[in-house]
């Protein structure tokens, strides 16, 4: 190898993989840095659930040197590029990816509640989000997730936000935010 790789680089070879869209890598990259809003005065872990080709995670990473990152994307393919681009970009000291369904990662007790932040690009409809994120986050922990254009404040339903012990979201350019602020009931 020459030297090391950009992340827009590593996203690049995953599009031409067919594991990113078409959208161009510059926006996918833009987008992905509106989720540092969320990630303001989070330290330790956080951990990018359907990572995909590693977005946001991925970009995250590079923007943030001080915070360690767990990717997790079931399908093996995916996982299996993005993990000799992490190597590539130099970030493996600090990134794991992992091939997984997120239930059963969320179990690992390396990550069950150890995880400083969730971020979450497109991983399914909001119930399914939160569900999926909630058993990796710590009391405290925060939940970013990509969000359309123009808010929909009906699109996360309460009471599965008050049942999991989130709080109600915070809207900021392209991402919400919400805060565990008790333990799942």
């Amino acid at each position: 190898m020459t030297g090391r790789r950009s992340v827009a680089d590593v996203l690049a070879d995953a599009q031409r993989l067919g594991t990113l869209g078409e959208r161009p890598i510059e926006e996918v990259i833009e987008h992905a840095r509106l989720f540092l809003a969320g990630l303001e005065g989070v330290s330790g872990t956080v951990v990018d659930i359907g990572t995909g080709a590693g977005v946001p995670g991925l970009v995250l990473a590079e923007a943030r040197p001080d915070l360690t990152f767990v990717l997790v994307d079931r399908r093996e393919a995916r996982t299996d590029a993005l993990s000799r681009g992490v190597v590539a970009c130099g970030l493996a000291d600090r990134v794991t990816v992992i091939a997984g369904d997120t239930t059963t990662v969320a179990r690992d007790e390396r990550w069950a509640g150890r995880c400083s932040a969730a971020v979450s690009r497109g991983f399914g409809p909001p119930t399914e989000t939160l569900e999926a994120a909630r058993p990796f986050l710590e009391i405290g922990g925060r939940l970013v997730v990509s969000e359309p254009p123009e808010p929909d404040s009906n699109r996360w339903p309460g009471a599965d936000l008050e049942v999991l012990g989130f709080s109600k979201p915070m809207y900021f350019k392209g991402i919400v935010m919400f805060h565990v602020e008790q333990s799942a009931s």
